[in-house]
């Protein structure tokens, strides 16, 4: 079994199609099908077969697949760290975000970062949590700062919180059913219409839950937008949404409502993959972001440090090794 056999096992597997696949690793397509031959003689079992003209995986290619992205990641890891500490190519550090993190914490964070390491490569990618959660454990990511799951974090994750926040009622002018004090309460925005974000956006599952446990089903007034589109919607006068209050800085033309307590709050992780050791770079961005945060400077109104907690031991049972410098 090689390494470039995995590659074409794991690019077979995710595009389902030998030609494509033979593009996407820049070999002929007879060339992929002998390799993939290959190390199912070695493995001694098949690991595709064709069900009505499409490529799917055997019991064997099922088992092998986990097992190839997770090597191969290593193998990536391991190279990137050798060659920056040998000085062959600069670093480089994938940083995910949702969109509201990425328009508050991320650039301050990025900006200390980049003048403590300039020729280090940076890389940010915009998600839904849920979407952030999936390209980190892919390998796409080394970093992602995403909302905390009511459901608990996935299990291939260490995920650290870091931050609270308040979500607030964003609308174009007074909230109907706005108390004297200025405060509404998610039942009295039963019959609000709302503008609902796409899935696999963390705010979206955080207003259907809440309206839900308030007794009733929120009646959306359009569906599917990304943060600015949902904004604009609010703007236009659509309706309401449930945001975070620091995307509204910049929206004079939108009224923040607050939301009577407990309202709804939501807690803000860092998350890695647990089974891969951090590189250089990602521990020392992760190390200047807890560093800011727990410093507290510059924080939004409404959102506050999650107390830090005790030092883990040295010994890392996650890992299976001892904890790499900066991993506390």
């Amino acid at each position: 079994m090689q390494l470039h056999q995995l590659r074409y096992f794991v690019a077979v597997a995710e595009v389902r199609h030998f030609t494509q696949a033979a593009d996407l690793v820049g070999i002929t397509q007879p060339s992929l099908s002998k390799q993939i031959h290959a190390l199912e003689t070695d493995l001694g079992a098949p690991l595709f077969e064709r069900v009505r003209g499409n490529i799917a995986l055997t019991a064997a290619g099922e088992v092998l697949l986990p097992l190839a992205t997770r090597i191969l990641a290593d193998v990536e890891t391991a190279t990137r760290e050798v060659q920056e500490l040998v000085g062959l190519r600069r670093g480089r550090v994938r940083l995910g975000a949702t969109p509201s993190l990425a328009t508050s914490l991320a650039p301050p964070v990025l900006r200390r970062f980049r003048d403590a390491h300039p020729t280090v490569d940076l890389k940010v990618e915009e998600g839904g949590s849920q979407d952030l959660v999936r390209d980190l454990l892919r390998g796409d990511l080394d970093l992602a700062l995403i909302i905390m799951p009511a459901q608990g974090a996935d299990p291939g994750l260490r995920v650290d919180p870091i931050l609270r926040e308040s979500l607030v009622v964003a609308s174009v002018g007074e909230v109907p059913t706005a108390s004297i004090t200025g405060e509404v309460r998610i039942t009295d925005l039963r019959d609000q219409p709302m503008v609902m974000f796409r899935e696999g956006y963390d705010l979206r599952d955080a207003t259907i839950q809440a309206c839900r446990e308030a007794g009733f089903e929120p009646t959306f007034a359009v569906d599917g937008g990304e943060m600015d589109a949902v904004l604009s919607f609010v703007e236009a006068g659509l309706g309401i949404a449930l945001v975070p209050g620091i995307v509204l800085a910049r929206r004079p033309g939108v009224r923040i409502t607050p939301l009577a307590p407990p309202g709804v709050r939501r807690t803000i992780a860092v998350a890695r993959r647990r089974d891969i050791v951090p590189t250089h770079a990602g521990r020392e961005l992760r190390r200047i972001l807890l560093d800011y945060v727990r410093a507290a400077a510059d924080l939004p109104p409404g959102v506050e440090p999650v107390p830090a907690p005790p030092p883990a031991p040295p010994w890392r049972a996650d890992l299976g090794h001892i904890a790499a410098p900066g991993d506390q």
